[in-house]
């Protein structure tokens, strides 16, 4: 045998020790726990939603996944955190979709970005919104509400989710529409919200039906319209904005699962078949439905393009309405 064949050879099967050891360690994932990151406290929507989806796909990796919850800046300090983190795999980040594609565009020089800086895995579901006011608001539906607030002639307080949160953008859109003025009380989620609203500090807020909901069976806040397409089956007797006269106020709240750009293809692959077996459970359906979460499943190549409609459709709305970050 000649040198030159030698040589060759040789190199061919090093090639292929290295490709078998690279498949090995790829079908060998995951070794160890994972970190999910997600840019909302516990106890809002997209807390809620990640867990539900983590305890199972835990389960079916045969790994645990632990809830990193790192809340602020309308989402982007989680963002950027999970932009920043290796892409081996080990992180992956469930985002509010809706909410960080408004965060993009209302910042100047955004921290991180979903286009950019990650791998798209799957699309989870959508959570509508709602108006939720504390009850001793003197306001049964939408009208009633809006004559209260134009009564106040700017001395209102209304909380938001966060700067550059969706639940921000409703709320200031809102109150253009129908030509009333107030203080905007950011939080950094549903969780710090809520308590403040309850106790009257604030009034109104724009919030997940998920996080709102108990609140709302207790009787400490009543619901006065869905910001949504359609009414939630979880309360059929409150109307949609549309159905309650303020037409063209309907938003798809999408959420969505990403990975660090880098992450290999076959791990990707492996996390949207595991996730599309959980979305299509039924039981697992039936269980997201009675807390206001509609699982909705779209593989990797479908949450690029949804990724990418979000982010031209949100800069174009902030725009329009001249939406501007406190």
């Amino acid at each position: 045998m000649t040198f030159t064949k030698s040589l060759l050879y040789g190199l061919c099967a090093i090639a292929s020790l290295c490709v078998s050891v690279h498949a090995a360690n790829e079908t060998d994932w995951p070794k160890k726990p994972i970190v999910a990151i997600v840019s909302f406290p516990a106890g809002g929507s997209t807390d809620i939603f990640a867990r539900s989806v983590t305890a199972p796909l835990a389960e079916a990796l045969g790994q645990s996944i632990v809830v990193d919850n790192k809340p602020g800046a309308g989402g982007m300090i989680g963002l950027q955190a999970a932009a920043k983190a290796a892409p081996d795999g080990y992180t992956i980040h469930i985002s509010a979709l809706t909410n960080q594609s408004i965060s993009s565009a209302l910042f100047k020089n955004p921290p991180a970005d979903l286009q950019k800086d990650f791998v798209p895995v799957a699309l989870i579901g959508t959570v509508p919104h709602l108006i939720v006011i504390n009850p001793t608001v003197p306001a049964k539906n939408l009208p009633e509400l809006i004559a209260f607030i134009k009564s106040k002639k700017g001395n209102f307080n209304y909380a938001s989710q966060g700067n550059g949160s969706l639940s921000h953008l409703e709320s200031t859109m809102f109150m253009e529409r129908i030509g009333a003025s107030g203080t905007h009380i950011p939080y950094k989620g549903s969780s710090f919200a809520l308590p403040d609203l309850i106790a009257g500090n604030t009034l109104m807020m724009f919030d997940s039906v998920t996080a709102s909901l108990p609140h709302i069976q207790s009787g400490k806040l009543r619901p006065i319209a869905i910001a949504a397409a359609e009414r939630s089956p979880l309360m059929p007797n409150v109307p949609t904005l549309g159905q309650d006269g303020m037409k063209s106020f309907d938003v798809e709240n999408f959420y969505a699962i990403y990975v660090p750009k880098g992450t290999s293809p076959s791990i990707v692959a492996k996390l949207e078949r595991e996730i599309r077996k959980i979305l299509t459970n039924p039981d697992f359906k039936a269980r997201m439905a009675t807390q206001g979460i509609h699982p909705q499943f779209a593989n990797s190549e479908k949450l690029s393009e949804i990724t990418a409609n979000e982010a031209n459709k949100w800069e174009k709305v902030v725009k329009s309405a001249n939406v501007k970050v406190d």
